[in-house]
């Protein structure tokens, strides 16, 4: 049996560059203030939906309550309310530097393009060497792993969708987005070849329902859906929570409503995981919450249709690609994300708009980001079950540091760590994997959601529009940032100081980033006009080609 512990790739399987040029970027708006200034015309005065956050949750509520807006969730895990208030109210509040008002923005599942029935094998659970710890009575067994999605064709340990506020073991998934995603992670089925379908079998499933059919939810939803998670962490052993969903990032990471509710899982001893997107291969492309430097963001790469080669498997083209705007090498790991197999019913919305990748049964072939980070959620169940004590930077560490990347005949990097990270997942090695300590090292994430230290990562670019990655001294590391010593030299940050990151490249502006005109996730773009309102959408990653 071809065990897969190295990852090998060529140049030439795709037309990726080891350095990534400023042509290959992927721009964004140009930046404005999102505070809200008093440029509304007494014209248009429709409520719209907007985040407001406090120092507490009741010090939000009474100023919306005060100012006459309506509450429609309330967010405690980031000190917040999302409420309906006109563009005038909006401004009002938001002149009150107390206060941090944000239009309510959107995000979209990660994807692209249970059965009583056999299915056919799924390369995943072998090319990741999971089956060796199947083997070893390593399943998953007592780890809950939350599922922020478009719901579950099954019955969960646990529910709560978070769009109708109800807590439930029953949430449909009419979109079948979100039942793939929890069957690729913790399946139980047996395939073919006598392997599980999925990567933690013995898992159990806690579902969130955030996003609707069309993929699509607001971020007042889903950070409701994070508040649940975080209050009921305990009471359903919850220590992973998979993000496979994406949104366009409009500020620095640490100002985003949402990635502080994520910010806010990994400090309580939540393993987060989130898809890079599928927006690649154009550089800075990683999407919101996979941008937040604390989190596990996870690429895709495909085996090119030959599990028995490794010697062709490749990136995914449409893995989206690092850095960060404030220099942060991501992904940090990639995984299995091309033709992936998992569960999904034939009257569910995605096999109807795509019924060429429905197989017998209730199967469906799916490629994306938001597969690969099931893969990785569901290794993370299986670390968590042989090691019960790991927190979240050492677990992100112990599967980085066992991780291996792709090289080219001549022993170079066939890819950069802006677009592989540490390499190719490895489950079997991560368990076994004895480093703990070379993750997120220069960070202090109480400091970053207390809002007295911000960080930025150890990219840099060059006036020819190329990135590299320095160490703490400034020089630069050899090979664009790979260099082995029991953990990478780029996994690290440094504290933040506005304006040192790029000589010529993207700067966010102070303050907050969020209004209209910005192209939001997958080319949508929101005219100058345009309020959004409570139904506004963040989302699972947009369909790509399988691969």
């Amino acid at each position: 049996m071809n065990r897969r512990v190295t990852y090998i790739a060529t140049l030439s399987a795709l037309s990726f560059a080891a350095v990534l040029s400023a042509g290959a970027w992927k721009s964004a708006e140009s930046p404005r203030s999102a505070k809200m200034q008093a440029t509304i015309t007494a014209a248009d005065q429709t409520p719209a939906s907007y985040i407001v956050q406090a120092a507490s949750l009741d010090a939000a509520r009474a100023a919306v309550q005060a100012a006459g807006g309506t509450i429609t969730h309330e967010l405690g895990i980031i000190d917040a309310v999302a409420a309906q208030l006109t563009p005038e109210l909006a401004a009002t509040l938001g002149a009150d530097t107390r206060l941090v008002v944000t239009v309510d923005a959107t995000a979209k599942v990660a994807g692209r393009g249970a059965s009583p029935n056999v299915a056919a094998p799924s390369y995943v659970v072998r090319q990741t060497n999971a089956d060796l710890l199947h083997a070893s009575g390593i399943t998953g067994n007592g780890v809950g792993i939350a599922f922020v999605d478009t719901g579950l064709w099954a019955t969960p340990l646990a529910g709560y969708d978070a769009i109708n506020n109800v807590a439930s073991t029953s949430i449909p998934d009419d979109s079948g987005h979100g039942t793939h995603i929890t069957s690729i992670a913790a399946s139980a089925n047996v395939t073919s070849d006598g392997t599980y379908l999925g990567i933690a079998p013995g898992a159990s499933w806690i579902t969130v329902k955030t996003f609707g059919a069309n993929g699509v939810g607001t971020y007042a939803n889903t950070i409701r859906g994070l508040d649940w998670i975080l209050t009921n962490r305990t009471k359903y052993k919850i220590r992973v929570v998979n993000m496979s969903f994406g949104a366009t990032a409009q500020s620095y990471y640490w100002n985003d409503p949402l990635n502080k509710a994520v910010m806010k899982l990994w400090q309580a001893g939540v393993v987060v995981v989130a898809s890079a997107g599928n927006d690649g291969p154009y550089a800075q492309s990683i999407t919101v919450p996979g941008n937040v430097p604390y989190v596990i963001t996870v690429g895709a790469m495909t085996d090119n249709y030959s599990t028995s080669n490794a010697a062709d498997d490749r990136l995914a083209s449409f893995s989206s690609t690092g850095p960060t705007y404030e220099g942060f090498v991501k992904p940090e790991i990639v995984a299995p994300g091309g033709h992936v197999r998992g569960v999904m019913t034939r009257d569910q919305a995605i096999p109807q708009a795509h019924p060429e990748f429905h197989e017998e049964g209730n199967y469906f072939t799916m490629s994306g980001t938001s597969q690969s980070a099931a893969v990785v959620s569901g290794v993370v169940a299986l670390m968590l079950q042989a090691q019960p004590s790991l927190t979240p930077n050492q677990v992100k560490c112990k599967l980085m540091s066992s991780a291996r990347a792709a090289i080219d005949s001549s022993g170079k990097l066939a890819y950069t760590v802006f677009q592989q990270g540490a390499g190719q997942i490895n489950a079997y090695a991560a368990v076994l994997n004895p480093y703990t300590s070379c993750a997120n090292v220069g960070l202090d994430i109480t400091a970053d959601l207390a809002g007295t230290k911000h960080f930025g990562g150890p990219a840099r670019q060059k006036t020819d529009g190329t990135f590299y990655v320095v160490d703490a001294s400034g020089n630069t590391i050899n090979q664009q940032g790979y260099l082995w010593s029991n953990g990478y030299l780029w996994n690290q940050g440094y504290l933040w100081s506005n304006g040192y990151i790029w000589s010529n490249g993207y700067l966010w502006n102070n303050g907050y980033l969020w209004n209209n005109g910005y192209v939001w996730n997958n080319g949508t773009l929101w005219n100058q006009s345009f309020v959004p309102s409570t139904t506004s959408v963040s989302g699972v990653n947009h369909w790509v080609d399988q691969e």
